[in-house]
């Protein structure tokens, strides 16, 4: 009996030990921002998603921080993430879910443009992986490729559609079709307006310059006739 109680004894002393020599991983603050590298599946929200809001959202009289429509504000990760989205659940975050009513509720609101169903998907994917603030991701953006169908409509989309679409364009300038895109691209405004060169409307508007990978392809593109490839 004696000897059973001395090895129990000596069993609880070793545990103890192990356990004291363990050391918790240290875990990022809530919303701190979260580097992701390159090659990931995860979706950035540096790249994909806050152009996004910033583009469709954060407009005059909408939900920049000057108007603030239902206490909503949409131009940086801190004020998206601070109401109405549940990290690790879309469909009950409202951010999400309005995007998907109707009337009143529909955000946005018309004559904003609607955003894509893909545009949709991502950003509900992207709360789902835990709404989080995944910036330097990594880049996919290479000069060499500059096809207006795989490269620069993808630019536009996600950066220009959000004010320069639907039934009442900002500044009368319509880019969702190519022949919008063409007719700024021919003239020089877009070039100029991503490049934010002297005495042309810095593009895109309330968020940061374009990289200039992506400057570059739509150089590029203009340079080469802007063809419709």
């Amino acid at each position: 009996m004696k000897k059973s109680y001395c090895i129990l004894t000596l069993l609880i002393i070793a545990l103890t030990l192990i356990n004291a020599c363990k050391h918790e991983i240290p875990q990022s603050a809530p919303g701190s921002p979260t580097p992701v590298p390159g090659g990931t599946n995860e979706v950035c929200f540096q790249n994909q998603i806050l152009p996004l809001f910033q583009s469709n959202c954060a407009k005059s009289g909408c939900h920049d921080a000057a108007s603030q429509q239902d206490g909503y504000v949409f131009d940086s990760y801190a004020n998206i993430i601070k109401k109405g989205i549940l990290p690790g659940n879309a469909t009950n975050s409202e951010v999400y879910e309005v995007l998907f009513e109707t009337g009143n509720k529909k955000m946005p609101q018309p004559p904003n443009p609607d955003l894509t169903t893909e545009q949709k998907s991502l950003i509900g994917r992207w709360i789902n992986e835990g709404a989080k603030n995944t910036v330097n991701c990594g880049s996919v953006c290479d000069t060499t490729k500059f096809k207006y169908g795989a490269d620069i409509s993808l630019i536009i989309g996600t950066y220009c559609l959000g004010c320069h679409s639907g039934t009442a364009p900002s500044g009368g300038i319509n880019m969702s079709t190519y022949s919008g895109v063409f007719t700024v691209a021919n003239n020089g405004r877009l070039v100029n307006a991503v490049s934010h060169a002297p005495g042309y409307s810095a593009m895109p508007k309330n968020a940061a310059k374009l990289s200039s990978c992506q400057i570059t392809q739509i150089t590029k593109w203009v340079n080469a006739g802007a063809p419709n490839n």
